[in-house]
Parts: C-alpha cells; sequence; structure tokens
C-alpha cells in the first residue's frame, strides 16, 4: 500500500467523487470528504461505508493529518479548501489523477469518447462485460439503468470509462480522459462543443488526437468511419485503428439495418444483433460497443445475450408517465446533432404521434449564439417547439448570447412551429391546454427544468 493513507475529498457528493471515495476506503485508505450538497441517496451511501462527510467548504474541513487532498472537477479557486490547500502546501490531486494511480495502471481500460453517445456507448459496453462474466469497473456519467449507479471499481482486469473531453480541474486544462490509460479508445463522433473551454474545433479535435496517440500498439481505436472529423484525427495514429459504420469505405460495415416500434436490429462482421431501443444513432452505439467487445475477446452469443437484456440510461428517451393519452418523455439532448437523434428516434417509436419538444437551453454551449442556427433547424423537426427562459444569461456577453425570440422565429423560417414561453408554468399550462391523446410531449434539458415533468403530470390528470 502507498505510503499515502488519508484521502480528503472536496466535492466528495459528485457522483465519480463519491464512488472512487468509496473505492479507496474499501482498499483499506482513510477517507474524509466535504460538499455543499449532502443529501441522499449519495450521503446514505457514502456513510454507510464509514466515509465521515462535513457539510460545507471550509479550511478546517480538512483534517492536519491528510495525505492527500482529492479536488473535484466542480471545485474553483476561491474554494475555502481549495485555498487552503494551497496555502498549507498539502498534495491535491484531480479525481482522474487519483483513479489512474489506484484502479487505472496495470488495467484494460475500454475508454468511450465522442460528442454524442459516449454514455449509452459504455453502458452498453460495461453491461456487456458483466453479462459475459468479466466483472468488469466502470465509471459512466449517466446512470445506467441495468447497473444500478455510474461507477464502481471491481477486481477485474477489466474498467469501462465513459471518457469526457472537459477539463479535468482548475489546475489541469488537459481533458479527463488522458488520464485513463486506454488499451482501447472508442470514439463515436467529434463535433464541436463545450464552448467555454475550446474556442474552435481543431482545439477539440487536438485533445481526441492526444488521446489516441496514448493508446498502446497492443490496443485498438475504434473511430466512427463516416465522421470525418473521427478520420482526420485517427490520421498518422501509432496505435491501430479500426473504422466501423454504414458507409462502404468502414472497415467493419453495419448493414441490414430494420427497425420495428420498440426495437432495432443490424448486422456487424456477418453476425446479427438486436436491442430494445430504436433509432440509427443506437444501432452505431450498439455496432461501437460490439467492435470493443468482440477487441476484448466475447463471443458474438454472448454480446446477443448482453444488447437483448440491456434497458438502457436513464434520462435517455425515458418514459416517465402517460396521462389522458399523452406521453412524457425525458431526455438529456442538448446538443443541436443530439436533437435530431432524438427527434429521429421518437418519430420512428410513436410514428402516428404529434410530437412537442420542450427545450431548455442550459448547457455552457446551447446558452451561446454558437448554435444559433443549427439548434432551429433541429427543433423545427418537431410538430410543436417550445423554447424555455434561458437561464443566466447576464453572465455572456451580449453579442455571445442565444437569442430565443429569433431561435423561434428561425424554426418557423424552418418549416416548423416555435414558441419561446419563458416560465415552467406558462409551459405546463400551454400543454395541458393544447396536447391531445396521442401526443408525445419530450422534455430536453441537461438540468431539472424546474420539475416539470412532475408538472406536467398533474396539469394533464
Amino acid at each position: 500500500m502507498s505510503e499515502k493513507k488519508h484521502f480528503h475529498f472536496t466535492g466528495v457528493c459528485g457522483t465519480a467523487m463519491g464512488a472512487v471515495a468509496v473505492a479507496m476506503k474499501r482498499k483499506g485508505f482513510t477517507v474524509t470528504g466535504s460538499d455543499n450538497n449532502v443529501y441522499p441517496p449519495m450521503s446514505d451511501f457514502l456513510r454507510n461505508e464509514g466515509i465521515v462527510i462535513t457539510e460545507g467548504y471550509r479550511a478546517e474541513n480538512i483534517p492536519g493529518e491528510a495525505d492527500v487532498i482529492v479536488i473535484g472537477n466542480a471545485i474553483s479557486r476561491g474554494n475555502e479548501e481549495a485555498e487552503a490547500a494551497l496555502s498549507r502546501k498539502l498534495l491535491y490531486q484531480s479525481l482522474p489523477e487519483v483513479m489512474k494511480e489506484h484502479f487505472l495502471r496495470g488495467k484494460r481500460n475500454y475508454v468511450v469518447s465522442g460528442t454524442h453517445g459516449k454514455t449509452t456507448t459504455s453502458s452498453m459496453l460495461a453491461w456487456l462485460f458483466l453479462t459475459a462474466g468479466r466483472d468488469p469497473g466502470w465509471m459512466i456519467g449517466g446512470l445506467p439503468k441495468n447497473l444500478g449507479r455510474g461507477a464502481q471499481f471491481s477486481d477485474s482486469d477489466f474498467n469501462v470509462l465513459e471518457g469526457d473531453e472537459y477539463d479535468t480541474s482548475f489546475f489541469d486544462k488537459r481533458s479527463k480522459f488522458l488520464h485513463y490509460l486506454p488499451e482501447v479508445a472508442v470514439v463515436n463522433n467529434i463535433e464541436f462543443d463545450h464552448a467555454d473551454i475550446y474556442s474552435n474545433l481543431d482545439e477539440i479535435k487536438l485533445t481526441f488526437k492526444r488521446l489516441l496517440n496514448v493508446v498502446p500498439r497492443t490496443g485498438m481505436a475504434i473511430i466512427n468511419g463516416d465522421d470525418a472529423n473521427c478520420l482526420s484525427v485517427a490520421d498518422g495514429a501509432h496505435c491501430p485503428v479500426q473504422t466501423v459504420g454504414l458507409g462502404d469505405g468502414c472497415q467493419t460495415r453495419i448493414t441490414e439495418v430494420t427497425y420495428d416500434a420498440d426495437r432495432s436490429s443490424f448486422t456487424l462482421g456477418g453476425e446479427r444483433y438486436s436491442l430494445r431501443m430504436t433509432g440509427e444513432f443506437n444501432v452505431r452505439n450498439a455496432a461501437m460497443a460490439t467492435a470493443a467487445a468482440l477487441f476484448a475477446g466475447l463471443s458474438p452469443e454472448m454480446i446477443r445475450e448482453g444488447l437483448e437484456s440491456f434497458d438502457g440510461v436513464a434520462r435517455r428517451q425515458e418514459l416517465r408517465g402517460e396521462v389522458g393519452g399523452v406521453k412524457i418523455i425525458d431526455d438529456f439532448a442538448h446538443h443541436p446533432t443530439a436533437i435530431k437523434y432524438a427527434v429521429g428516434s421518437m418519430r420512428q417509436r410513436y410514428q402516428d404521434s404529434r410530437l412537442w419538444i420542450l427545450f431548455e437551453p442550459r448547457s455552457n454551449t446551447t446558452r451561446r449564439a454558437v448554435f444559433q442556427n443549427e439548434l432551429a433547424e433541429a427543433l423545427a423537426l418537431a410538430d410543436q417547439a417550445v423554447v424555455a427562459e434561458i437561464p443566466d444569461l447576464h453572465k455572456f456577453p451580449e453579442h455571445d448570447r442565444l437569442n430565443p425570440e429569433k431561435l423561434v422565429e428561425d424554426i418557423s423560417r424552418h418549416g416548423g412551429n416555435g414558441r419561446y414561453i419563458h416560465t415552467v408554468d406558462e409551459i405546463v399550462a400551454t400543454v395541458a391546454k393544447e396536447a391531445r391523446p396521442g401526443d408525445v410531449v419530450a422534455v430536453l434539458s441537461n438540468g431539472g427544468f424546474g420539475g416539470i415533468h412532475k408538472k406536467l403530470l398533474e396539469s394533464l390528470a
């Protein structure tokens, strides 16, 4: 065991931070932590493991005997504990650094990356390993329904990690996935995103190129062969590259794709696979997970069984309820391309329904003007598109803000029906008044959207 015995986690109640804190405790380390948001289920999970949590951030929360201060990604300069770690010259590390040293080194790490689909693809891959008896560890940004929690570590050789290109911490601006020691890097797609830390697409491509640059020659980069940005990033890679996709130029082609109301099927490498999810995007996700699982040594039969029993991820086209024939769907989509994929998938699943999209522009990128036109094009694909008030818009320069009035005008210009409705209660009242039996109302947000799902169900009732 390392001579470092006591780890203090600043921001311990985050999904990833909490999972690693518990895993460290189980390895025999002393673990303490603090957070502003101490509430169940994470607080119960931590305390049941014997981890002492302090509510709030204060310099005195850091025990005098602590050897390492683990500073979460959400912590910034000005946080009292971060300032104390700096001024007291304590050893501080990011969460990915701790993961690398204590859980990833020497293991077979499968890192699933890309602008879209990485949560679903990494959840699928972890489930394939689990159902095949490989007992993987995993770290996933969402909540996979089959796995029960977003993260845990095991003694297995295998880890599945959702590889985020976002930065590591306030003191390490490299992408998190560069710490993950990938044997296999899956790259689903590459587009511009995270406008708060990247200035342009070339900067994003550079960080993905750096990811492939740390894949060993004994490993594999599995990339979307239909995506020009992925092909550009993989050009000149030192590791083997496998291209997967629908196009003729892909080494491993997805063929014979068929869709039913609640199922998609496809052929890959001469083998037939099926999953209980709809839409081309989920076929692509499943094909990438399948290619990675085959590289790990799973048989096609093992993969078929795993895909068939995969239940998806919370907040990915999740039916929250149905009242009076109106379905309320929760989805995480917030990038224009993800919105297009979500609409396409719901069109496939609910073919005879009128589709509402209630969109909350909430991410650092969608609150900016960068996707002004692309968002309009995506939202115009719905029968009814409602844009909610944009939170904290004052934080952005006026010239850099998404203009919601122009957005709804552009939705109409693209052939859609757009409305800008400020408050959640007004949106709920509008839907309750105008929705009719057979309608599907999809709520698209990467946040809580003011508890709109419950309010819609209650109002419709």
